[in-house]
């Protein structure tokens, strides 16, 4: 009798065993896979700085002549459409050039001054446009520096929150794409999710020479357990 007891109680011990071995393999059983999604979208805000310089000897006559550079330049924007909320005019900067006294170099103009007039708008398209008028300003006299590394054109794209959840689905429907081929490939079923995650939102030029197109990525990685 206390055999068959110690037999039964052995037998009890090796399901239990089992049972456990089968329902840790199982949680083991997985598979992650990342899911992307890309767009293609218009700039929608657009900052650009119009960069203007000057020397000259006489600081009064220097400060008159790009003060009316910078308002023939505000006029030139607001008659392309672009409204005055939309303009800011920083105060001029002046810089010395004799003002280094460890160069002995002849500097045929004391003064050289600068000021920028940026436009702030929402008018992708118009602005664009008066980027490829300037030239207007320049057979008026008024030359823009081209070559400020420090006052480059920028366009953003601030509409991403809308696109965030349809971009999400697709993502994670690619995934799930992923992971039923990985699947059906290991002769396993896809079972439901384990975890997943959104990935950072990123938004580029689609190339140079376009940037006022943007690409918007996202990757989402999502683990899938498997039958």
């Amino acid at each position: 009798m206390k055999e068959t007891s110690n037999f039964w109680g052995l037998l009890a011990l090796g399901v239990c065993i089992i049972l456990s071995v089968n329902k840790f393999t199982d949680t083991k059983r997985v598979v992650n896979v990342k899911g992307l999604a890309t767009q293609e979208v218009p700039a929608d805000h657009v900052i650009w700085p119009l960069v203007i310089q000057d020397v000259d000897n006489d600081l009064v006559a220097l400060y008159s002549k790009m003060d009316k550079n910078a308002k023939e330049i505000v006029k030139f924007l607001k008659a392309g459409g672009i409204e005055d909320s939309e303009i800011s005019t920083t105060a001029p900067t002046v810089y010395d050039r004799t003002a280094n006294r460890y160069s002995n170099e002849y500097i045929a103009n004391r003064y050289q001054m600068q000021q920028v007039v940026t436009v702030s708008s929402g008018n992708v398209d118009k602005v664009r446009e008066l980027i490829l008028k300037q030239g207007d300003l320049i057979k008026k006299g008024i030359a823009l520096n081209g070559n400020d590394y420090e006052h480059q054109i920028q366009y953003d794209f601030n509409g991403l929150n809308e696109l965030k959840p349809q971009m999400v689905e697709v993502a994670t429907r690619n995934a799930r794409e992923v992971a039923q081929k990985f699947a059906d490939d290991s002769g396993s079923k896809l079972g439901k999710i384990q975890t997943a995650s959104q990935g950072q939102f990123s938004i580029y030029d689609r190339d140079s020479n376009t940037p006022w197109i943007k690409n918007v990525r996202v990757v989402t990685t999502v683990t899938y357990y498997l039958k």
